[in-house]
């Protein structure tokens, strides 16, 4: 393999697997280390959002003509007001089309359910699994239209232990970012692409996390972010309603639509 660009979020920028020093190692590094490219490039930044993948990773990772590229991105997008599903599916399709395309062996994911992981309240979580649910049909269309691989971490085994899982619930821990990485070089063998090494799931080089790093995260980090997070989202669901029910008044006499049933969901490869 000549090149490999890293694209995404938080978790593809190495979140939640810190190293003595200071920073970030992630799945990103240790997937290089098994695949053996001549360059490669992490292009993740925390917070990015799909547009952002689009607007300012994907030309810098087209300029490194990479022959993989790993994408991992959307949960953000899933946490806002804003959320649009077919928005998103227009600006992925953009993406992958774009990196396979360039002659790109392509591997995305399919999300997990985030609440067993990190607990929300019921209203809050019942939001966010249906956009989860709404993200992981964009992403597997996605993926069939362009014959990709994806990682489907709901059946990712280990997946919900939590000792794959970092202080903040959010990020993977040092063993869930090795997971990451076997599943990803999984998913370029599968499209034909060496893979020299297998990466190995004893952790090693991490910084271990105390009880203490748990109860200090919670209280300085995860209740204001929970707070934020619910906020913007219970205002989104508030005004849904409201503009619900104006509607309801404003067309009385208009019977509800119909609704048919859902159809079948597209297949998913797992990694491979």
């Amino acid at each position: 393999m000549r090149s490999l660009a890293v694209l995404g979020d938080s978790v593809a920028a190495g979140m939640g697997d810190p190293v003595a020093g200071g920073g970030w190692r992630g799945f990103a590094p240790l997937l290089a280390e098994a695949v053996e490219p001549a360059r490669f490039t992490n292009l993740a930044s925390s917070g990015a959002r799909v547009a952002d993948v689009r607007r300012a990773q994907l030309p810098a990772a087209l300029r490194a003509r990479p022959d993989a590229a790993v994408l991992m991105i959307g949960m953000n997008d899933t946490m806002r007001s804003d959320f649009d599903a077919a928005l998103l599916r227009q600006q992925l399709d953009h993406v992958v089309c774009s990196l396979v395309g360039a002659g790109a062996a392509v591997v995305t994911i399919r999300y997990h359910d985030h609440a067993r992981v990190f607990p929300v309240p019921g209203p809050l979580r019942r939001l966010l699994t249906r956009r989860i649910e709404a993200l992981n049909r964009v992403l597997t269309s996605v993926a069939e239209s362009h014959g990709t691989a994806i990682v489907d971490l709901d059946r990712l085994p280990g997946a919900y232990h939590p000792d794959a899982w970092s202080v903040d619930r959010l990020h993977p821990s040092e063993l869930g970012h090795r997971m990451l990485a076997a599943a990803f070089a999984e998913g370029l063998a599968g499209q034909g692409l060496a893979v020299p090494s297998q990466v190995a799931l004893t952790c090693s080089g991490g910084v271990p996390v105390s009880r203490l790093d748990h109860v200090r995260w919670l209280l300085i980090k995860g209740v204001p972010w929970l707070a934020g997070r619910a906020g913007d989202l219970t205002r989104y669901s508030l005004i849904s309603l409201l503009r619900a029910l104006f509607r309801r008044r404003r067309h009385p006499s208009i019977a509800p639509a119909h609704v048919c049933p859902a159809s079948d969901s597209p297949q998913v490869w797992p990694a491979g």
